[in-house]
């Protein structure tokens, strides 16, 4: 993808990439895996809340300086 291309091909591109990170540690290692699951459901709603917004906005960020 080259140039001022179809957004669709960006966003495409963005959650196929989503999916390869999201997917490296339960197939490298699935205990470690189990164990981060574990204790996310541990977290409150406000602190999962509030894990979100700063990936929100960290991933916000990015786009922006790549973008810019």
């Amino acid at each position: 993808m080259s140039g001022a291309g179809d957004p669709w091909d960006a966003l495409l591109l963005a959650f196929g990439l989503m999916l390869v990170l999201e997917g490296l540690l339960p197939f490298l290692s699935p205990p470690q895996w189990r164990a981060l699951f574990a204790q996310a459901a541990k977290l409150t709603d406000g602190q999962l809340r509030f894990l979100g917004l700063t990936a929100l906005i960290v991933g916000c960020a990015i786009l922006l300086f790549a973008f810019d």
